[in-house]
């Protein structure tokens, strides 16, 4: 076994590869809890989307319910073949958010799900995302903090961090930072909203979303530094 600080991107591709194969799109939050991030963006049919890091597509697929032309991009060939498979309609290749396989002011919007804190070069791959998204685009990420009693205490602590799987968190503060070095301009920061989603789905009975209708956003009663992740809505800074 590879000592952990030296656990290269292959090896995190193989074990994402390895994940997905066992098991599958239960890895991942339904996708009854994707929508809201189309929702924080103002996505309207037709607009272009890039979804960075897309896993087997739960975003993607919550696109095009909603008109939205839906490309993804993943490193693991698993997540990609499972994206292809379910979803017919998107374009999703596989590749490095490090070097996206995508042209210049390429997409109108772009979201990254709680991959960003796993990306080796941080830097490069937000300078990236800001590369192949039009001028005028928006940004939508969710990234974990690094503030919690689960993760200081559970992931470093009793040293239950997936290194194998370069899995990392950040503060809000060094979260702020990073992407206001990297050239975005924060328009909010608001905590997950998946258990408030969870809480909805068990009153509706278990029913998807109307999509048709907006979600509440919650905002929270408690500080949002304590959230256990964030997520950011963000433009081109000017």
């Amino acid at each position: 076994m590879n000592d952990p600080e030296t656990y290269t991107q292959r090896d995190v591709i193989d074990w994402f590869d390895r994940t997905y194969a066992e098991h599958g799109f239960d890895y991942l939050r339904p996708v009854a809890a994707y929508p809201i991030y189309l929702q924080l963006l103002g996505a309207v049919p037709g607009e272009r989307l890039l979804d960075v890091a897309c896993g087997p597509g739960q975003l993607l697929r919550a696109a095009i319910a909603r008109g939205v032309d839906a490309t993804g991009v993943d490193v693991s060939a698993q997540a990609v073949a499972m994206a292809r498979d379910a979803l017919p309609d998107a374009r999703v290749e596989e590749g490095n958010a490090e070097a996206l396989p995508f042209d210049d002011a390429s997409f109108s919007l772009v979201t990254c799900i709680g991959a960003i804190e796993r990306m080796f070069d941080r830097p490069a791959a937000l300078a990236e995302m800001r590369r192949v998204a039009t001028p005028d685009a928006r940004f939508c990420v969710m990234v974990r903090n690094a503030n919690t009693l689960s993760w200081r205490i559970w992931r470093q602590w009793l040293d239950r961090q997936n290194r194998r799987g370069h899995q990392d968190a950040l503060s809000l503060d060094a979260w702020t930072a990073l992407f206001g070095d990297a050239g975005f301009a924060i328009d909010d920061v608001l905590p997950d909203q998946w258990f408030r989603q969870r809480v909805r789905r068990v009153l509706r009975g278990f029913r998807a979303p109307d999509v048709r209708r907006p979600e509440p956003v919650a905002r929270g009663w408690l500080p949002l530094g304590v959230a256990n992740e964030f997520i950011f809505v963000m433009r081109h800074a000017p």
